[in-house]
């Protein structure tokens, strides 16, 4: 079902006009993907134009164990600030807020996403969230596949030099989610 949505086939409410089912507007514009973690929060720049995607700028934020996890938060808040004045996004696209069974966990990744996401708020980008199984679909049309399938797809889809390391390739992943799904109101 998923698959035949990206195509344009959705069996969603028919139009009058059979086209308009066929054609779905596309993403214009770039798009920061975010992959929020304390101490390696992954950042990609998609670039959409024409029906193509090409990747401008990806990097991991890797902080080391000695800096203090409200140092970490205050780190990311400033990446994603540079990145959004540095690359001008029309959207954000950050992962969702996933089920941990930890709560430590779960505390730590709910404040490096808000660290992420307050900077986007703040300088009024529209932040989307997409669940890994959402985003995984898009991508690999799977969504159990792993981070090697995720990876290797978007090198091989966006015609990468090489590989990414995970978090680059999940914020990309994202970024690319929100371009092949995101539908003007």
């Amino acid at each position: 079902m998923w698959a035949r949505h990206l195509a344009g086939q959705s069996t969603g409410p028919k139009s009058a006009d059979p086209r308009a089912r066929l054609s779905k507007t596309p993403y214009e514009g770039r798009i920061l993907g975010i992959d929020p973690s304390l101490r390696g929060s992954g950042f990609a720049i998609l670039e959409c134009r024409d029906r193509s995607h090409k990747v401008l700028h990806s990097e991991t934020l890797k902080l080391k164990p000695k800096v203090s996890s409200i140092e970490c938060l205050g780190r990311i808040h400033q990446s994603v600030a540079h990145l959004v004045d540095l690359w001008k996004p029309l959207h954000v696209s950050c992962e969702e807020t996933i089920y941990v069974q930890n709560f430590k966990t779960a505390q730590i990744m709910g404040s490096a996403r808000g660290a992420a996401l307050s900077a986007a708020a703040l300088r009024g980008v529209p932040v989307f969230e997409y669940a890994p199984l959402r985003v995984k679909q898009a991508v690999v049309g799977f969504g159990r596949a792993s981070k090697e399938q995720v990876a290797s797809t978007l090198a091989q889809m966006l015609s990468l030099p090489e590989v990414l390391p995970f978090d680059q390739s999940d914020a990309l992943g994202l970024a690319l989610c929100h371009a092949l799904t995101w539908q003007p109101d």
